[in-house]
């Protein structure tokens, strides 16, 4: 058994959706996953998925927007599997609909579950790692951690420090000549749970914006950031790699075409489910289990070519071939009578 598979990685929001199917990923090749979520039903099934695919589990109930929480699950995890090789951060929670909709309570406890979620994540990590000088932290992030979108402010508020924050502790350990390694997988709409369980102000059921992904396309980005953390930055899928480049050259043409179609896009035509309490204050999975997915598993995609590309150092590249197209596209609309 190789070094590598007897890994001890720990895993944020390991109960469903990404985290889930990122723990999962990890056991299959016989690594030690511990499992930080808030939800005990949840919680559970995810570890016995862990064991299922070959792994050893350890599921540790965590909010860990509370500091005290995760710093005590860490050292939990090094009792019990010792020193941890790969921290996920990955845990979040979100108030979907306008910003003058969502209560100023909700958009705090939105940014202290996601943000300082990673903040929490990132020192317990750190403290684990930079004393031997060795360990990676990964960092799950988003396109909207450069693009906002309406109706997710405080996600994309979250995400976008989420990005501040790494760069600001690569440089520090950089500085250090530290080889401990943080790196990022900035991800596209995924089919998780969340869309099912969110707070949400919106009057349909929300929905991730099309292209959809399955959570195992994120969970395998994940585990080659793992092995290969000396990219600062990891883009999964086109429809990332297109967003972030386009914001990137004319911003102001996406602000004006999210206003016109970010609203309908996140939204499917199903009403809402009437509680909408979602999962903010309380987890939702803490009786029921809902695995890895969400509900929209017949239009989630389970390959992307950009991801392939991305393998072989080529994902920027064929997205700027492909934004030069779409800017040709659109100059040739907007000119012809």
């Amino acid at each position: 058994m190789s070094g590598r598979t007897r890994q001890t990685v720990v895993v944020t929001g390991a109960s469903a959706g990404i985290g889930r199917a990122t723990a999962v990923v990890f056991a299959a090749r016989g690594a030690r996953v511990a499992l930080l979520a808030r939800g005990r039903a949840g919680l559970d099934a995810a570890a016995a998925d862990v064991r299922a695919a070959g792994g050893q589990a350890l599921p540790i109930v965590t909010d860990v927007a509370e500091w005290d929480q995760v710093e005590s699950a860490a050292r939990r995890v090094e009792e019990e599997f010792g020193r941890v090789d790969v921290w996920v951060n990955n845990a979040f929670t979100a108030a979907f609909g306008k910003f003058t909709d969502v209560s100023p309570e909700e958009f705090s406890q939105a940014t202290r579950s996601t943000y300082l979620g990673y903040v929490h994540g990132t020192r317990a990590a750190l403290q684990s790692m930079v004393p031997r000088d060795r360990g990676t932290v990964v960092q799950v992030g988003s396109a909207l951690a450069y693009r906002g979108i309406p109706l997710q402010s405080a996600y994309c508020g979250a995400k976008h420090a989420i990005q501040g924050f790494t760069e600001s502790v690569r440089c520090e350990l950089l500085h250090d000549k530290s080889a401990v390694r943080v790196t990022m997988v900035q991800m596209p709409a995924v089919n998780t749970p969340q869309f099912t369980w969110l707070r949400t102000h919106l009057p349909r059921h929300a929905q991730p914006v099309p292209p959809i992904y399955q959570p195992e396309v994120a969970a395998r980005a994940v585990l080659r950031a793992a092995d290969h953390p000396q990219r600062r930055e990891y883009w999964v899928g086109t429809s990332t790699a297109l967003t972030l480049l386009a914001n990137a050259v004319v911003p102001g043409l996406l602000d004006r075409y999210l206003a016109r179609t970010g609203f309908d896009s996140q939204q499917t035509d199903a009403l809402r489910l009437p509680e909408g309490h979602g999962n903010l204050l309380a987890p939702a999975d803490e009786k029921d289990d809902y695995g890895a997915h969400g509900v929209f598993d017949d239009q989630a995609h389970t390959f992307d070519p950009q991801v392939w590309a991305s393998r072989h150092h080529m994902g920027k590249a064929v997205a700027a071939a492909g934004l030069v197209g779409a800017g040709y596209a659109l100059l040739r609309r907007r000119s012809s009578p």
